[in-house]
């Protein structure tokens, strides 16, 4: 029946479950219990490990960070101490207090079976904004014990296309924002059929849909956009481009809540918490789980086309917004480079992402 939840209503159920610190199975018969360490409890973590050898599972970054063996390469299966407390699970997955116990182990890992569901179970702790690192024990009838708990139960064949696949949109609304750089703008909203983050586009004047049009892919940023941070140059780039479509007459800013490059809000926070001990914005990332941008450029192209729009004057320092754009059928005629908010709270920031992510700084 339609009335059903399908695979995507699931996978955001089980996003949300995790954020809440409810366990969600993985798989039917041979499959996997999975928590997220973030939102762990003592009564839970105490559950998981009557059931059975439970693994806490980080990925290959974290696991790099703490001199543990990923013999799954981009994840690593912790084998979980008998004594473990929800302390031990989350300083090993949270990397806040690093400097001060850096003695975490010695952490011993798997090396036998797959890792597929582990490595999907971390895909979805990251797409919920969490920190990358679970709990997982092996279930023999997974899917009866899901149904039994009322638990999320997801199907990984299924899952998996679904997890990779392109976001799809519906334009939800678009009304009349005038703007102190331009009075003459349009705010258009998009809704993920996921359910997730909806994303903007601020449109100024009325592009030709025929011509390339001056674009600006804008990721989310709470501190620099709203709150005028200088720890990042992301609030002087906004007003910047939207100025110059204001004085051009015309142009297409999106504003897409990726947050931290792709990590949340929260996370975000995390990373500037180690940077203020010394770790650059790449090694924090690193050292909390994630790659260095996890943000996904192919939204963008995908509300471009929803606007008619597909050839674009893109502002941006980063060649990689280009190569995505390209390889998702956007055609960048000219980059327009955006230099703007550097201060001597920024440098170094401004250092790495030109020395370590390659923008054209």
């Amino acid at each position: 029946m339609t009335l059903e939840p399908d695979i995507t209503d699931l996978l955001s159920r089980a996003r949300a479950d995790l954020r809440m610190g409810v366990p969600i199975v993985i798989g039917a018969d041979n499959g996997l219990l999975v928590l997220s360490t973030e939102t762990l409890c003592a009564d839970r973590l105490r559950d998981v490990m009557a059931l059975g050898d439970a693994d806490l599972v980080i990925s290959g970054r974290r696991a790099e960070t703490l001199k543990a063996r990923a013999y799954d390469g981009d994840v690593a299966r912790v084998v979980l101490p008998s004594d473990a407390t929800v302390r031990w699970v989350q300083a090993v997955a949270d990397p806040a207090d690093d400097l001060v116990h850096p003695m975490k182990g010695p952490l011993m890992t798997r090396r036998d079976g797959s890792a597929a569901l582990h490595r999907m179970a971390v895909s979805l702790a990251k797409s919920a904004r969490l920190l990358p690192a679970i709990l997982a024990v092996h279930l023999n009838e997974a899917s009866a014990f899901a149904q039994e708990r009322n638990l999320t139960c997801i199907d990984p064949d299924t899952a998996e296309p679904q997890l990779n696949a392109s976001l799809i949109f519906d334009q939800v609304v678009s009304a009349r924002v005038p703007l102190r750089a331009a009075e003459n703008a349009r705010l258009h909203v998009f809704r993920p059929e996921d359910g997730s983050e909806e994303h903007y586009a601020i449109e100024i004047g009325r592009p030709d849909r025929e011509k390339p049009v001056l674009a600006r892919l804008h990721s989310a940023c709470f501190t620099g956009d709203l709150l005028g941070s200088l720890k990042c140059d992301c609030g002087p780039q906004l007003n910047a481009a939207l100025n110059a479509m204001g004085s051009e007459g015309e142009g297409v800013l999106l504003y897409l809540n990726q947050e931290g490059r792709g990590i949340g809000l929260a996370n975000k926070m995390r990373a500037y918490a180690l940077q203020d001990q010394g770790f650059d914005t790449v090694e924090a990332n690193h050292r909390l789980g994630f790659e260095d941008d996890e943000r996904d450029f192919r939204i963008g192209s995908e509300l471009l086309r929803k606007l008619g729009f597909n050839s674009v004057r893109l502002m941006t320092n980063n060649p990689a917004k280009i190569d995505m754009m390209q390889s998702c059928g956007i055609d960048v005629t000219e980059r327009v480079p955006l230099k703007v908010g550097e201060n001597p709270h920024n440098t170094g920031y401004l250092t790495t992402k030109a020395r370590k992510s390659g923008h054209l700084l």
